[in-house]
């Protein structure tokens, strides 16, 4: 089988093997591609493999070839499902590969938000302590999370792991699915001291954290985003943050990545933004590349592992 993988550079930047695919058949590496090139390094080949890519209609129409797609992450919107079905291709992702990983990231930017951390840091480095009359200093008030609700939208693998750690923590914990007996999103709005977004970007959440959603929160709420960008209207968060309504903003992730100059919450006071790198740690990254391999050869074999297509 003639195997193209389009954007193969964001999941292995060189520190992993594509010895998986490899296995499978004559693979083409390509580290990024840009739209206007997709189609022609397709060509006539079965499978791709893509991370980011837009399989659009246009695609599927000219590779009448193809017989699989396969996404090298969770989310799919990116590949439209009617075209392959259509065209009769097989669309696979990879579920549950980085639940520790995210759930591990959400901590991450909540400490910041709780210490300032790297902001101390930075002060000790350029040496403010030692010029301290204090034996300590902070620049920021500091929070402890004991007691305190985390509140938490979207409650799959990775929601249900941020809720054993903020109990660890000592939190108490609300949250709001769609799928399952839990508070409703008002009351779990209401209460949340950290909100932690865990939830799918659908027609029904994309601006669901809102100027009327952000409203009904506490005042000097920590709002954390590590699922999808969209999922916030960012120029409401950022208006949030300054009138003083949200104490912080934590996000892994934004609208359009990579991120634009003039996107609202760049230079938000108290704003947290790493560059989508909470599914990235290399044992994650690892799963991820070994549950890819094995859903191509699966599909070889003719049988269907994590096929999100229909037909």
């Amino acid at each position: 089988m003639n195997i193209i993988i389009l954007d193969g550079e964001s999941l292995n930047p060189g520190d992993l093997s594509w010895e998986g695919f490899t296995a499978l058949g004559s693979v083409t590496l390509y580290p990024q591609t840009p739209p206007d090139r997709v189609i022609a390094r397709i060509g006539n080949a079965e499978a791709v493999i893509v991370n980011k890519i837009q399989m659009t209609r246009a695609v599927f129409d000219a590779c009448p070839r193809l017989r699989y797609v396969g996404e090298l992450a969770t989310g799919f919107n990116n590949i439209d499902l009617d075209a392959a079905a259509d065209h009769g291709v097989c669309v696979t992702n990879v579920p549950a590969y980085s639940t520790m990983s995210v759930a591990q990231m959400v901590f991450a930017l909540l400490l910041e938000l709780c210490q300032a951390v790297g902001h101390h840091a930075g002060a000790v480095a350029a040496g403010r302590w030692s010029a301290c009359p204090n034996f300590c200093f902070w620049d920021f008030p500091l929070v402890e999370l004991d007691g305190k609700t985390m509140g938490i939208i979207g409650y799959g693998r990775i929601g249900r792991r941020v809720k054993i750690i903020a109990e660890a923590f000592g939190m108490r914990v609300k949250y709001y699915s769609p799928s399952a007996s839990n508070a409703a999103l008002e009351e779990v709005l209401a209460q949340a001291d950290v909100l932690t977004l865990h939830c799918p970007l659908t027609s029904a959440t994309e601006g669901m954290i809102n100027r009327d959603t952000l409203a009904k929160m506490k005042d000097g709420a920590i709002l954390l985003n590590t699922a999808r960008g969209p999922l916030l209207v960012e120029a409401d968060v950022r208006a949030a943050l300054e009138s003083g309504k949200l104490a912080g903003v934590g996000v892994d992730v934004v609208s359009v990545e990579p991120i634009r100059e003039d996107n609202p919450l760049l230079g938000a006071p108290n704003c947290v933004i790493t560059p989508h790198i909470g599914w990235a740690p290399r044992e994650a990254r690892q799963r991820l590349m070994d549950v890819a391999a094995e859903n191509l050869s699966e599909f070889l074999q003719g049988m269907e592992q994590n096929r999100v297509s229909r037909g």
